[in-house]
């Protein structure tokens, strides 16, 4: 399978994905603060028992100190998941914000491209996202908030995927014309 392929059918996987979370913000939001409390409590459940084997007294300590807070973490958002989402709602932030600078440099790769403009406004509107977020964090965002802007995310995302599949496929063909020439 080439690679556009892969990033095609990323891109179709993140809109569909979206599309289901969008119709169901609220217990998206919910589902996704219990799945990481409960990879909380995993993580550091191994990373207690690594430190165990981990060599050097600051090691040792280092380990079962990320282990405690890690277990701490996802009790808490296990415990208290409408305050898990909030928390949760603060990362999304930041990862909206990281996708969002990812896609607008990469939309500066393809300038030039038909692929320019939808991949820049891609990114535009993560961030966006992520500053209509921090407007509201101070109010307190309302249970499906999250969930909607994950749904939101994963198109843009799916989207932005999508056009870099078809630059990649096309970029190939250009190298693969250029060569025969």
């Amino acid at each position: 399978m080439s690679d556009w392929v892969k990033w095609l059918l990323m891109g179709l996987l993140s809109v569909v994905f979206g599309i289901f979370v969008l119709g169901a913000p609220i217990v998206a939001s919910v589902a996704v603060t219990v799945v990481t409390g409960a990879l909380l409590l995993v993580s550091g459940v191994l990373q207690v028992v690594g430190g165990f084997s981990v060599e050097g007294t600051g090691n040792k300590i280092l380990a079962f100190i990320m282990g405690a807070v890690m277990l701490f973490l996802g009790w808490s958002f296990l415990d208290h998941p409408l305050q898990g989402v909030l928390t949760l709602a603060t990362v999304v932030m930041i990862l909206f914000i990281a996708g969002g600078l990812a896609r607008i440099i990469l939309s500066f790769q393809m300038r030039g491209t038909q692929y320019f403009w939808p991949t820049l406004i891609s990114g535009l509107l993560s961030l966006a996202l992520a500053a209509y977020i921090m407007a509201n964090a101070s109010v307190g965002l309302a249970l499906s908030l999250l969930g909607i802007l994950l749904g939101i995310e994963m198109l843009f995302n799916g989207f932005g995927l999508i056009f870099m599949a078809f630059f990649v496929k096309n970029a190939g063909n250009e190298t693969t014309e250029a060569k025969q020439a």
